[in-house]
This record gives C-alpha cells, structure tokens and sequence, in this order.
C-alpha cells in the first residue's frame, strides 16, 4: 500500500469539503442533492461520515481478523441482512446531522478526523494492513466482500468520490 498516496488522498478530500461548504451558498446547500432524497447539506455530512465510522470499522476489523474466517463470513451475512434498518438508520442520521450541524463544526470535525487518520496510518505496519474481514456488500456501493485494512483506509475517499458526484451544488 502506498501510504503516501492515501495521505494525498485524504488532504485533497479535507480540502475539497472545506471548499463546498464555504463556496456554496446556504440556498444551494438546502436544494435536493441528485439521486437522493437528502440535500446538498445533508449529503455533505453523509460524506464526512464515510470519515467518522473508520475508527469502528477499523477496530472491527482487528477483532474479526482475530478470529475463524466463518465468523466474519456469518457477520457479513447477518449484517446484509439487516440492510433495510442499516438504511433506515444512516438516511436519518444523516438528515439529522447535515440539518443541525453548522458549517464550521462539519469542516472542524472533518479537519480533525483526517488529522487523526493521518496519524493512525502513519502507526501501520504492512502487516496490520493486510488483515481485514468480509464486508456487507449491500450498505455500501464502496464496500467488497472482504476488505483489509489498507482498503478500509481508502474507503472513506472512494466514498466521498462516488457522493461528490450527487451534489447539486453550482
């Protein structure tokens, strides 16, 4: 893996939704996003949450790599099972979140959880990176069936890539 890049990776991101939120007028920020029913805002604080779920996801991860494959392939299953709460759940608390959360709050919080990520990357090693565990394919276009932690670290940036292109901003 090439730690350098996802660094760029996460920099470009950091700047990117620094520069939507205080480029884009309030009005634009209210307007429908496309393809979901959340607004320019709303998906906005969808996109840093992509973000804020690493160090959960992460430590699952570890936990599940610790134990018997089938284990990770069951949790897998049930999870995609619960697809339609899933869904329900990140809708809400994404409305939630991108409706209360000012601005500057969203682009403090983003600074500081790349920071973070930057320095929990930074502490890999190729060994940590290569362990990981099967996903639930159905909560996330981004997600693969099983994913170390070298792929989880590049998920929060192919996320924000794929909802990027759902702004309705000017």
């Amino acid at each position: 893996m090439d730690k350098q890049a996802v660094h760029d990776d996460y920099e470009r991101t950091r700047t990117a939704f620094r520069a939507l939120l205080d480029g884009a007028a309030d009005e634009e920020l209210g307007r429908r996003s496309n393809g979901t029913r959340w607004t320019n805002r709303q998906l906005l604080f969808h996109m840093l949450l992509g973000f804020l779920i690493m160090r959960a996801l992460l430590a699952l991860a570890r936990i599940m790599a610790r134990l018997p494959a089938g284990v990770g392939r069951g949790w897998a299953r049930l999870l995609n099972a619960g697809t339609k709460p899933f869904d329900a759940v990140n809708f809400a608390g994404s409305w939630l979140g991108g409706s209360l959360m000012p601005r500057r709050a969203m682009i403090v919080l983003c600074d500081r959880t790349i920071a973070a990520l930057h320095r929990r990357l930074d502490r890999e090693n190729d060994i940590s990176l290569a362990k990981g565990m099967p996903y639930p394919t159905r909560w996330d276009p981004c997600f693969r069936e099983f994913m170390t932690a070298a792929d989880l670290y590049r998920f929060p940036v192919r996320h924000f890539d794929f909802h990027r292109e759902q702004l309705s901003l000017n």
